[in-house]
């Protein structure tokens, strides 16, 4: 062989060396990368034209895949959409939210869990199916949360979440108004588009999940809060004298402070208790300032304020209780006012972990993660303790108010008869403006938990606008007949 043929033989074996290494890296060492990519086509595909697990509540599917005529075989289809919709969000090509973005890997069958699965639908010749995740809702306390919502009116903004005190597991959670997800998962998209295109336009803003999402001014029922700091100072007990009266003037400052009540604050020393009854911002504030800033806000972390802790659902909102603040913004936060906001889902957690002996347990909405036919438990939900945020005796002493306040005091409409209820109101100011320049009225909470003494569901309801006079928007009112039949719910389970 003369020389030119043989540069030209090792050039070109080269060439084959090159292409061999090449592959092998694209196919072997790459593979993984290459089809996560966004703009692979191919892959998006094929992923979406798979047929997808199950989202189930108890033995009921709420979101599933059935098989559609065009050319992406399955369909992704909701049941009772627009109770579950803040829940399950919705799968469309390219896009998922709500649990549909946070189990997709396992709900597409992906999920390395679920490797025996894919290899015994390889060697049958089946195609792969992804696996099932079943929460922990209860069904007829979601129920009783949707529609007491619902019966408030048609343009009601609110969020309700009840939680297993001892475990962490949400037992409802519904947000209003909702949106349909099976319009977003339509395989028409551009007729999806339009309709994401509106709901994302709408002042009410239906997309949002409120129960995580939204973080407000929680009112009175942070004063939850205020008295567990002050009783686990040691300082305080249920039965202690706190100052009171028809006003109050914030330190360093010329601002007065108010009662709601029309009685049970006017006089100048009341109980602790007394204080809570019927929820005197008068004693509160004081309370919070001899607390102090720096007790304050521990005790605000203690329950999961500035932290981040449901993993279950994407882009939680962090409740806020900011560090070092000067006395009068202290002040206003003893009643729940000022710089202190909260989810929904943070106020159950509050109540929660009095109920739990002062121990709050981080919130999980997965219960189990199954297998794709056999319905095998491949994953359980994990129970986590987030929090020693009291002592057992510091949240048996609030808990001794709470019920005080369901008893006679400003939670009555919570009440259960032969249940021992406890519970908290809360009516927050805006302090926003509409348009036309009038004050966005005030915001309504309730947080309560039943029974008291053996605790089963701790329950929060938010009302961030109800169409009726500003007079008659009170935490009491309309939170706690809401509170009042999610507890019933739980409880009595059959009716």
């Amino acid at each position: 062989m003369n020389k030119p043929i043989r540069t030209v033989s090792i050039f070109c074996l080269l060439l084959f060396l090159a292409l061999a290494l090449n592959a092998t890296y694209l196919q072997y060492y790459h593979a993984n990368a290459l089809n996560d990519r966004a703009d692979n086509g191919r892959v998006a595909t094929a992923t979406f034209s798979r047929e997808r697990g199950a989202i189930m509540v108890g033995r009921t599917a709420i979101a599933e895949s059935v098989p559609s005529k065009d050319q992406y075989k399955f369909q992704r289809v909701y049941h009772e959409p627009f109770m579950y919709a803040p829940l399950t969000g919705w799968y469309t090509f390219g896009n998922e939210t709500g649990l549909e973005r946070t189990e997709n890997r396992f709900l597409s069958g992906e999920d390395d869990s679920l490797f025996v699965n894919r290899l015994v639908d390889l060697v049958n010749g089946n195609a792969t199916k992804g696996g099932n995740v079943r929460l922990t809702i209860d069904p007829a306390a979601q129920k009783a949360a949707y529609d007491g919502l619902r019966a408030l009116g048609s343009d009601v903004q609110g969020a309700v979440v009840a939680l297993e005190p001892s475990t962490g597991k949400i037992l409802a959670m519904v947000s209003l108004p909702s949106f349909d997800p099976n319009k977003l998962a339509d395989h028409d998209f551009k007729k999806a588009s339009a309709y994401a295109t509106r709901m994302s336009k709408l002042p009410s803003n239906p997309l949002l999940n409120r129960a995580v999402q939204t973080t407000l001014p929680p009112g009175s029922t942070f004063k939850v809060v205020t008295a567990s700091a002050a009783i686990q100072s040691g300082k305080y007990t249920s039965t202690s004298q706190v100052p009171a009266g028809p006003a109050y003037t914030l330190p360093q400052s010329h601002s007065v402070v108010h009662n709601d009540v029309l009685s049970g604050c006017d006089s100048s020393k009341i109980s602790l208790t007394q204080a809570m009854q019927f929820s005197c911002n008068t004693a509160f504030a004081p309370l919070a300032v001899q607390v102090g800033a720096d007790g304050m806000h521990q005790q605000a972390e203690a329950f999961g304020f500035n932290q981040h802790y449901l993993d279950d659902l994407p882009t939680q909102a962090v409740s806020r209780y900011p560090a070092g603040l000067d006395p009068p913004g202290t002040a206003l936060t003893g009643f729940g006012q000022g710089s202190v906001t909260a989810t929904p889902l943070q106020m159950a957690m509050v109540t929660a972990g009095i109920a739990n002996h002062g121990v709050v347990m981080k919130p999980y909405l997965v219960d189990a993660e199954q297998s794709p036919t056999s319905f095998e438990t491949v994953r359980p939900g994990t129970s986590e303790q987030l929090s020693q945020a009291t002592s057992s005796s510091t949240a048996s002493e609030v808990t001794k108010m709470m019920v005080a306040t369901v008893q006679s005091g400003t939670a009555t409409p919570a009440a259960i008869p032969g249940v021992q209820v406890a519970g908290k109101t809360g009516t927050a100011q805006s302090g926003l403006k509409n348009p036309d320049g009038s004050e966005v009225p005030p915001y309504a909470w309730f947080v309560g938990f039943a029974p008291a003494q053996a605790p089963k569901v701790a329950v929060c309801v938010m009302l961030q606008h109800v169409d009726q006079p500003t007079d008659e928007i009170h935490g009491g009112t309309l939170g706690g007949p809401i509170a009042k039949a999610v507890m019933e719910a739980v409880l009595n389970p059959h009716g």
